[in-house]
């Protein structure tokens, strides 16, 4: 697929100065190519007969075929099945209604339970849905359960993690070319290792935790091509951001979107799964990343598991292709009430804000705190709103308080969120990306208007129907803050 990307920036606006025409994002559109010209080498073996992508080698390996292709349903093996709070009492139900109620799980180790949607609560009910994962896991034997008993104080529950997405990555769960599945549909996080990984439904989830596998459809895969050196201030919050504005949320309905080029090859795996977990705001069914060095080290620094990283092949089949040159993109929103309302942060300057949200599986990582950080540090500034930070996991809130922010002197995150007026971090949770309990915290009780580093804006979705939420990167929210309306990063940094 070649764009040619002058073209359109001379022909798209003709009502735009030139100063804001030489500004204009370069906006791509899908086209159905053939594959590309250059072929990768054969091995040893000889010519590749049925190349597949990454997506279908994964699948096949795991329904020990030689070949799947795009609408065949396979029975897949399954090599760590994940649930939650929310809906793991709905999956054990299943599973108990459907197995018998002294049905023992397929495999307890390959089962995680991770508390971390509505803890930090006095609901009742959300309180019991934790004793539920708490009874289970005792009674099925269950290794890796993140329990927390004590909530008035998180650091004295030393299994519990966090955001779910996040503490997988952290605790060695994710790994190249095995097939992952959890109760929740940011699961495709993980793809960002090289993994099939997808969220299900409790019904899926507890016929899993019986046999051990799943019927699912072979997805057809949409090529997104990331090529150029990515400027200063972008993140890969903008780049998949840009993306959903491209194609909507409904542009890659069940299909895998695999992530490739310059760009996200030098990534490091945070940022990777920025990319991968919003892949679901487009309808994709999974987001991937090949695996590579940076991969292998993250993962062999957590877990001595054995794993196979796969690699699609170039000659594969793909239902579409997408390129852009990011060195030509700029800083985007999106805006109310939608994530592919895709607004650049400079033509929303005029929208007033009263809040600043910086947390979950999207926007609560350590990279994501050290943006932010740096950004503040840099402005020399205090925040003109409440500015609310919720790091993903224990690991992250640690690396909050004691990891040298660079360029600052050797200042943490923590004292360069206090400088500059910021909330003190909370406790990791998923807090109020979901909204939750009247007293979750940072939850929108009020019809205001928030800037997010989350993944999702829908009416309600942070808890007040009436509130608006802008989605952004952690460079646009630190902004934002400082401004006391959306802002263009650009504008702090140097």
């Amino acid at each position: 697929l070649v764009v040619d990307m002058a073209a359109k920036l001379r022909t798209k606006g003709t009502r735009a100065t030139k100063e804001s025409t030489m500004r204009r994002p370069c906006r791509v559109h899908a086209v159905q190519t053939s594959s590309p010209s250059s072929v990768r080498q054969p091995g040893q073996t000889g010519r590749i007969k049925s190349p597949m992508t990454l997506t279908e080698k994964i699948l096949a390996k795991h329904c020990q075929k030689d070949v799947v292709r795009p609408g065949e349903n396979v029975w897949t093996q399954v090599d760590c099945m994940m649930t939650h709070d929310v809906c793991g009492p709905g999956t054990i139900g299943i599973f108990k209604r459907e197995f018998g109620e002294d049905a023992k799980v397929w495999d307890k180790e390959k089962i995680v339970l991770i508390p971390d949607h509505y803890i930090f609560t006095e609901d009742v009910r959300a309180n019991r849905n934790v004793d539920i994962l708490r009874d289970f896991a005792q009674e099925q034997g269950i290794k890796h359960f993140y329990d927390i008993t004590d909530r008035s104080d998180f650091k004295a529950n030393p299994d519990y993690k966090g955001v779910c997405h996040i503490a997988l990555a952290q605790e060695g769960f994710c790994r190249p070319g095995e097939v992952l599945f959890g109760t929740d549909s940011h699961t495709c996080n993980a793809g960002a290792f090289g993994q099939f990984a997808t969220g299900i439904g409790n019904t899926d989830a507890g016929f899993i935790f019986g046999t051990g596998k799943l019927l699912v459809k072979v997805p057809p895969t949409m090529r997104f091509v990331l090529d150029g050196e990515m400027p200063n201030y972008l993140l890969a919050k903008d780049l998949i951001l840009q993306i959903i504005g491209e194609i909507s949320v409904a542009g890659a309905t069940y299909r895998a979107m695999d992530f490739v080029g310059e760009a996200v090859s030098a990534m490091n795996m945070e940022e990777r799964m920025t990319i991968c977990n919003m892949a679901i705001e487009a309808g994709g069914k999974n987001g991937t990343c090949a695996p590579d060095e940076k991969t292998f080290e993250w993962v062999r620094a957590r877990t001595d598991a054995d794993f196979e990283p796969l690699y699609g092949d170039d000659t594969a089949s793909f239902f579409a292709d997408y390129r852009f040159d990011v060195s030509k993109l700029e800083p985007v929103v999106a805006a109310p009430h939608s994530p592919d309302n895709r607004k650049l942060a400079r033509e929303c300057r005029e929208q007033k804000i009263d809040r600043v949200y910086i947390g979950s599986c999207t926007g609560g990582k350590t990279e994501d705190f050290m943006s932010a950080a740096k950004l503040f540090h840099g402005a020399g500034r205090q925040v003109k709103v409440p500015t609310y930070l919720v790091p993903a996991t224990q690991k992250v809130w640690a690396d909050v308080y004691t990891l040298p922010v660079p360029g600052t002197g050797g200042k943490t995150c923590a004292q360069i969120f206090q400088d500059a007026g910021c909330e003190t971090p909370a406790a990791p949770s998923c807090a109020a990306c979901l909204g939750g309990p009247q007293d979750t915290y940072a939850r929108m009780n009020e019809a205001q208007v928030c800037v997010s580093t989350t993944n999702r804006n829908f009416p309600g979705r942070m808890g007040n129907k009436e509130a608006s939420i802008y989605l952004a990167s952690p460079y646009t929210a630190a902004a934002s803050a400082l401004a006391g309306h959306v802002e263009d990063p650009r504008e702090y940094l140097a």
